[in-house]
């Protein structure tokens, strides 16, 4: 008979909230793969448990690698426990290789449900949970990084991302960018921790709190585009919209960033609309 692979959520940040039945599976398993012994040794110590398999690392840069000897001891029977630094295998972390690698061979998946911080993230941030959809971690590069948020910019459902807190500030420039200044949002900092931190408020507002520097696991979860999209809105419309405010006693450039962040758009494109408008009203 073959084997099981079994997927085991760890804590995210408080040892507390591990699942009861990974203490079991811990010290049941003949393998235990891990993204960081070290960090498992520290999991297994605060849990009282002692791993009696053997345990191997299993991380970004040997999982290719390791993936067809673990696959090899789940078909010659062997129970192999697959645990990362925290939260869920394979959303976000190592773990799709071999799920897919074992399905594959016909070999039984299960999984220890534990601790998410998407699903923690997306409770506390007070917008729309009924529909999401996971990010994960956007490209690193400016360029591509716009052009990733530019995928879902029109998207309705709320999204959710991971990031690094040394690139926040720059990540949440980007999507007031593309997104609109106005667009909400929450920056979601070391759940379950000591130090946990929700700021809620307009991508704008918190790319400019986290130019002051941020510390901690990150995730940001952002609001859907809203029903007048930026595909339902065209330029005369983005024009007039403008014209409205600037009428009513604002200054242009105040107009532009109002209509942008109620059209889910960047000012540049609004700003755009707006001298083309100029230009084709001029005699010529």
């Amino acid at each position: 008979m073959t084997g099981t692979l079994v997927l085991a959520g760890t804590p995210i940040g408080d040892v507390a909230d591990a699942p009861p039945r990974l203490a079991a599976e811990l010290e049941g398993a003949d393998i235990v793969a891990a993204e960081d012994t070290r960090r498992l040794r520290r999991l297994t110590q605060a849990l009282g448990v002692h791993t009696r398999g053997r345990v191997v690392s299993y991380f970004e840069g040997n999982e290719a690698a390791r993936t067809p000897e673990l696959v090899e001891a789940l078909a010659g029977g062997a129970r192999v426990l697959l645990v990362t630094d925290a939260g869920m295998p394979s959303v976000s972390d190592p773990g799709y290789r071999l799920v897919a690698a074992a399905v594959e061979k016909d070999i039984k998946v299960t999984a220890v449900p534990g601790p998410s911080a998407v699903l923690t993230a997306l409770a506390l941030s007070g917008l729309p949970v009924d529909r999401f959809c996971f990010e994960g971690f956007l490209p690193r590069k400016a360029g591509e990084r716009l052009g990733r948020l530019r995928e879902v910019q029109g998207e309705r459902r709320t999204l959710v991302y991971f990031e690094a807190p040394h690139r926040l500030d720059d990540t949440l420039a980007a999507m007031a960018e593309v997104f609109g200044e106005g667009r909400r949002a929450a920056v979601c900092r070391e759940l379950t921790k000591t130090y946990e931190e929700v700021k809620r408020g307009g991508l704008g507002e918190l790319a400019a709190w986290a130019a002051e520097g941020v510390r901690g696991e990150i995730t940001v979860v952002v609001e859907g585009a809203p029903e007048s999209g930026p595909q339902e809105l065209g330029s005369e419309e983005l024009v007039r919209r403008v014209q409205v405010r600037e009428e009513a006693g604002e200054r242009r450039k105040e107009a532009i960033a109002a209509v942008a962040a109620e059209a889910g758009l960047p000012k540049r494109e609004v700003f755009d609309a707006v001298v083309a408008a100029k230009n084709a009203a001029r005699p010529a």
